[in-house]
């Protein structure tokens, strides 16, 4: 459940927020471009924590099974 809500709102920044990377210089953004990109690398980070803590878990299961056996 917490991965496909990242995914969702990573789907959402990308569709709906500023490209802020097409800037040629990233040290002079405003607030507001700082606060997108904040939220960018927020929903980044956090989806890929979802995704790899689905990951062990899955392959955790799979040991069990494999041991169980």
């Amino acid at each position: 459940m917490r991965l496909s809500w990242y995914r969702f709102l990573s789907r959402l920044n990308k569709l709906l927020l500023p490209k802020i990377h097409t800037k040629p210089d990233l040290t002079r953004l405003n607030g507001f471009e700082k606060a997108v990109v904040g939220w960018k690398l927020w929903v980044t980070y956090r989806r890929l924590d979802a995704e790899s803590a689905q990951t062990v878990t899955t392959a955790d299961s799979k040991a069990k099974a494999t041991l169980g056996r």
